[in-house]
């Protein structure tokens, strides 16, 4: 997009302000540094003035009172030598200076140092001014001179400042990304939510306001879109409904009618078991679509769960559940009182298509057990049997598949994907989440797991 370009140009052309800025600091430090090293080197103390200054206050009889003065004050040393190398006067020489040169020393010294001490001279008609500096005041090369204490300070000058520029580099990539973090992670979030076909409704100003825009622009088409889709499988499922009654009703009576033959009224019998099938199917996929969308309200109360497990068991035994398909309640002690906020409907409407998956995908029978059990986190509903079970390929399946209508296996063809489905919908819609254990001839077991909210027990 767009807009994402504008952003990050944006953030580059900062970055790069920001870079330009801190190399103006580096030179700012870097005279703030070194301003006493240039003063003292090139201002009024420095070897080339403080010569040209002690030269003109001098004469072969002796220095000034002002120029010697200076020299004390600067800690510098000074003696004029005549042309035959003898000293005529001196102000404030150490003990170990000679008196009297060789021209051989005169031209040693002259470009370096006396007795360790860095020497600068002056030549005038009548002899030489010889200046003394401090030991480890300065250094000498043969054309120029260095102060020593800007040698030594360049290099903690060079290591500190890097150590600086290295960390305010850090601290503005640190915060640039977090700003930028901060700025994109709602769309980010709105995005994700967006893939999961869920509306969005996103309010950005600045640079990414456009972003924003596009994406609340996506939201309202998919949800216009969601809206249609769900209001179609309605109007598709209330359309339904009146000639599968019909069916319903007119193959009742032709299976309860005495005086037809056997072989129509079984006939009959399984349009009407098929029928049933198809009334239940579009019950489901509304429900499923309903769920979806988020346009099923939910109707929440507290329950307690151990008496709603229970009666449905009773519910189920006393419609005639087929003798090979033996139904175990466990209540764990501390499940017994446990209650939750929640849609009762809804709940039963998950255990009876666990339940009846459970019974319809074990022709030759199987134990069908319903555990409830409570912890500190939340409670957790199973539903098991000790079935044919799955395959792992089958469970991966039903792990992976987006909506039933992708399922292709016959054996998990709507009625077991749409009814896990309609499952997950309804333990999703209450904060919980949906657990499929199973391996071939071990059993298949779901557990619906709901967390427990502040003041629920």
């Amino acid at each position: 997009m767009k807009a994402f370009g504008k952003y990050i140009s944006k953030h580059l052309a900062s970055f790069a302000a920001f870079i330009l800025v801190l190399a103006l600091l580096n030179v700012l430090a870097f005279g703030i540094t070194f301003q006493s090293v240039i003063r003292n080197d090139y201002g009024d103390t420095s070897p080339q003035n403080m010569l040209e200054e002690i030269a003109a206050a001098s004469t072969v009889e002796g220095v000034s009172d002002d120029a010697r003065q200076k020299l004390e004050s600067a800690h510098v040393w000074a003696m004029f030598l005549n042309q035959n190398g003898n000293q005529i006067w001196a102000v404030n020489t150490p003990e170990d200076i000679p008196r009297d040169y060789t021209i051989q020393d005169v031209a040693l010294f002259s470009k370096g140092y006396l007795k360790d001490y860095p020497i600068f001279v002056w030549n005038t008609e009548d002899g030489l001014l010889v200046l003394g500096y401090p030991k480890d005041s300065y250094t000498k090369l043969t054309s120029n001179y260095f102060s020593i204490h800007a040698i030594q300070t360049l290099p903690l000058y060079i290591t500190g400042m890097l150590a600086a520029d290295f960390l305010l580099l850090f601290l503005a990539y640190f915060f640039s990304k977090r700003k930028i973090i901060r700025n994109t992670d709602p769309i980010i979030d709105a995005i994700e939510t967006l893939s999961d076909g869920k509306p969005v409704s996103l309010s950005i100003g600045g640079d990414l306001s456009e972003v924003a825009g596009s994406i609340n622009k996506a939201s309202r088409i998919l949800s216009r879109q969601n809206e249609a889709r769900a209001n179609w499988i309605s109007g598709v499922s209330h359309d339904i409904r009146t000639p599968l009654s019909m069916i319903l009703g007119y193959a009742g009576r032709i299976a309860d009618n005495k005086t037809i033959n056997s072989s129509v009224k079984e006939q009959a019998e399984i349009v009407r078991q098929q029928s049933i099938k198809i009334k239940d199917l579009v019950q489901d996929l509304n429900l499923v679509s309903q769920l979806e969308y988020e346009m099923q309200p939910l109707h929440k109360e507290p329950v307690r769960f151990s008496k709603l497990l229970r009666s449905y068991a009773v519910e189920l035994l006393n419609d005639g559940l087929s003798e090979f398909f033996p139904v175990e309640v466990e209540i764990k002690p501390a499940a017994e009182n446990a209650m939750l906020e929640c849609d009762s409907r809804l709940i039963l409407r998950a255990i009876s298509n666990l339940v009846q998956n459970s019974i319809k995908h074990n022709l030759q029978g199987c134990k069908i057990t319903l555990t409830l059990d409570n912890s500190a986190t939340g409670i957790t509903l199973t539903v098991a049997d000790n079935g044919v079970g799955l395959s792992p390929e089958k469970l991966r399946e039903l792990g992976e598949k987006p909506h039933y209508m992708e399922s292709t296996d016959e054996r998990l063809n709507l009625r077991h994907g749409l009814g896990l489905l309609l499952v997950r919908q309804i333990v999703e819609a209450h904060g919980g989440t949906m657990i499929i254990e199973s391996e071939p001839e071990q059993g298949y077991q779901t557990a619906l797991c709901f967390r427990l909210q502040a003041g629920q027990s």
